[in-house]
Parts: structure tokens; sequence; C-alpha cells
């Protein structure tokens, strides 16, 4: 099974230039697929799978009480791998073709007001350790809607200066170019000018621009600890990661008027559906304006 599996995962890199974190999550359901076709239903290839054996892993993943979307994304797993098999002439019937995938309903994205984002970043000592560098790092995650992953990533020749942009390396290794507020540029400034140099010093081939006190690259577990320890300082009682403020970039720009397309162009989505969740969230804003202020809602 696993040279099947393997000529899966190099077309997925190489046809579908998959990111890292998807071709893992790829690799992650199909093993634990093969595990239970080898394990419990003591199949020895993936080529004699049957449709019935699928369903019996499915009812598998709903009895271990699995998530709606872990369940939803291990169908899709194993549809696109049995459409592999099929495609490349290794099976005749595609046991996966006809599975369905379950309706999970789309959940809006948690999001912080304006104030809440001041609230935090004012919230951060000018003169604690590391401030300039947490201070840079919330302000452009905030300016430019960036993942956490794409932050981390950043190196300092992707920062351009005289076009006040940054280009960002994307999912798949889709490069685009994001626009930075004259705040975020002032804090990236001022970290890169004043403290990042002791923290090179420690590791002098480090490209990233946001370094630990070793002079390494942060890692996503960092970025969300810092996050966490200055949202709790600003007593913000909402759930808050990284990605909030990547969702709270999208949602400010459309409530100001920006247009869906150049949003979607900066957030990196290459479906405009992914982007069309933002604007369920500026109508549910709207509904809450509506019921605050109207007079018949008194």
């Amino acid at each position: 099974m696993e040279n099947y599996l393997r000529d899966y995962m190099v077309m997925l890199k190489v046809e579908r230039n998959l990111a890292k974190n998807s071709l893992e999550s790829y690799l992650r359901d199909l093993k634990q697929y093969h595990h239970f076709l080898e394990s419990d239903l003591g199949l020895t290839t993936v080529l004699n799978v049957t449709m019935g054996h699928i369903r019996s892993y499915i009812r598998q993943l709903n009895d271990k009480g699995l998530a709606a979307n872990s369940i939803k994304r291990a169908i899709s797993s194993i549809r696109t791998y049995h459409n592999f098999l099929s495609a490349e002439g290794h099976i005749n019937d595609n046991p996966a073709q006809l599975l369905d995938t379950p309706k999970i309903p789309r959940k809006l994205p948690n999001v912080l007001t304006i104030q809440e984002i001041d609230v935090i970043l004012s919230i951060i000592p000018k003169k604690a350790p590391m401030a300039l560098r947490d201070l840079a790092i919330f302000e452009l995650m905030y300016s430019c809607g960036l993942r956490v992953t794409e932050l981390c990533d950043l190196k300092t020749t992707e920062i351009l200066w005289d076009s006040e942009m940054i280009r960002v390396q994307g999912k798949g290794e889709k490069q685009r170019f994001i626009p930075i507020g004259p705040i975020a540029r002032e804090n990236l400034k001022n970290y890169i000018n004043h403290e990042r140099p002791s923290l090179v010093d420690k590791n002098p081939n480090t490209a990233e621009v946001f370094l630990s006190r070793n002079g390494r690259k942060l890692t996503r577990m960092m970025i969300w600890i810092l996050l966490k320890k200055w949202t709790n300082a600003a007593e913000i009682n909402k759930e808050v990661s990284p990605h909030t403020l990547r969702h709270s970039f999208a949602t400010h720009l459309l409530e100001g008027g920006a247009d869906l397309r150049s949003v979607q162009e900066m957030l990196g989505h290459t479906d405009i559906a992914t982007t069309q969740v933002y604007t369920h969230l500026d109508k549910e804003h709207l509904k809450e304006v509506h019921r605050t202020f109207h007079p018949r809602f008194d």
C-alpha cells in the first residue's frame, strides 16, 4: 500500500503544488486510513477496497467522536486518493466515486473590534524586553492580514520599503504583494533598527524578520503564546488566536467599504467564496447596528 501512497504524495507536491501543512494533513489522514484497512479489515492492498470498506472506516471515525470537519477532511482525502488510483489505471472501478461529503454549516470567524485591537496594542509597554518586536508583529498581522506561517517565514528582503509593501509566500508557494500601513511600517522600522540587530548577532545567518531572544526564527506556537499574553493583559474576554487578527483585517476592510476582489487578493484566497464568509460577518455587524440604534427595537 505504501508505494501507492508515496506516488500520490509526490503527485500532490509536484502537480498540485500544495503547501507543506496541507501535504502533512493528507499524509496523516491516509496513513490512518491504510492502518484501518490493514489492521481492522485485513486488506493487503488498497486496490481491493470497496465502497463498503470506506463506509466502515467513516463509521469508525464517527464512533470515535471526531469533529465533523475532521471527518469531512478525511473523506476528501480518501476520495482524491482513489481518484488518483483510478486516473493512473491501478483500479477500474472507483469505490469513492459516489462518496457523499457531509454538509457542515460555515462558522463565522471570531473577530476583534477596532477598539479591542487598539487596547491590545496599547497595553504592550514600549520599554519592556522585546516590546518593539511584539508591537511590530501584531501591527503587521493586523495591517496585512497575514497567516501566522507567512509572518514567521517573512524575510528582511521581502519588505519593499520604497513600495510600502511586503512580498508574501502564501499557500502552495503562491506569491502576493500586500501594502503596509504607516503605523505598521513605523513599528517595523523601530524593531528592525533598534531591537533586531542584537538578536541577529546571536545567529548571523538568520534571514527571517522576527526572531526569538536566541536569534532563531519564531514559531507559530511562540506567536500564539505572545498574543495570548497581551490579550490577557488587555482583559479581552474572547477566544483570540493569530488568525483572529487576519479575520479582523478582512472584516474591517469590508466594513470600511473595500471591494471583495481586493480583499481576496490581499488575503491570498484562491476562491472568492472563501472571502465571502466575511461579507456574511459584515451583515451580522449591520444587523447588530440596526438592532442597537433603530427606534423600532426599543
